[in-house]
């Protein structure tokens, strides 16, 4: 049985890591990398790193390698991949789950402003304050380059690139990050709001609960939908055992002595 693992996630890891573990005779883990981090956290089995060319392209390549099995484990604003996951699969005729880590949902205390994207958070920002924690990636930081009053601390693994705002710091870091980390760093660079997407998780978690304890406002893009029609976990355990259902019911090989029947 061969499994296609859309990852770049810790989930995807994590999974990769479980189906190692496994270790079931005739399984076969592929786990793709979209390339966008140049040096990312590799995870256990065969690694593929780029793009498919679409749905069409994927769907081909689920075919000409023989994929019994995909798994949509990326990032909860992947959208697009998602869309083209879903389309594949059901062009090739393979089952899909996606594996998709919750939301994070506000407690008391929380000062939360939801938008539906990137540029409806820059609008909201100007209101809330002018020294903004950026922790929405290196990725479409063009949303914000019309706001010059305000200064920005961009944290991402890579450095961005252009157009970004004028007034801009950036911190390359990786996750997981720790609550006095985030404590720390509002605190020394004066932040008075903080920007996030919707990304879920524990590994940057901490900020939330920073921001929570100094009263500050938190932007929270929310996530894009996702394809209608795929059924959905929550943890790498539920995929792995997704896995090992679709194994068991996968037909074996053929035995020798009937071979040449």
């Amino acid at each position: 049985m061969h499994v296609l693992i859309l990852g770049g996630t810790s989930e995807a890891r994590r999974l990769a890591e479980l189906l190692a573990a496994d270790a079931r005779p005739g399984l076969r883990v592929t786990n793709s990398l979209a390339g966008r981090v140049a040096a990312p956290r590799m995870p256990p089995g065969e690694v593929r790193v780029g793009g498919f060319g679409g749905s069409d392209g994927l769907a081909a390549w689920l075919g000409g390698h023989e994929v019994d099995a995909l798994i949509d484990a990326t990032h909860p604003f992947a959208g697009t991949m998602s869309l083209h996951a879903a389309k594949a699969a059901a062009s090739a005729r393979v089952p899909l789950l996606a594996l998709r880590r919750p939301g994070w949902t506000p407690v008391a205390g929380d000062s939360w402003h939801e938008a539906g994207s990137l540029a409806e958070a820059a609008e909201l920002l100007p209101s809330l304050g002018r020294r903004v924690f950026l922790t929405t990636g290196r990725m479409g930081l063009a949303a914000f380059t019309a706001l010059d009053d305000l200064w920005f601390l961009v944290r991402s693994v890579d450095a961005p690139g252009v157009p970004a705002p004028s007034r801009t710091e950036v911190l390359l870091d990786r996750g997981p990050f720790t609550l006095d980390g985030e404590r720390e760093l509002l605190r020394r660079h004066r932040i008075d709001v903080v920007v996030t997407k919707d990304s879920g998780g524990a590994a940057t978690a901490p900020k939330l609960t920073a921001a929570r304890e100094a009263g500050l406002p938190v932007v929270v893009v929310r996530r894009p939908p996702g394809p209608t029609g795929v059924p959905v976990v929550t943890t790498p355990e539920e995929a792995r055992d997704w896995v090992r259902e679709a194994a068991a019911l996968a037909p074996g090989p053929v035995p020798a002595e009937r071979q040449s029947e």
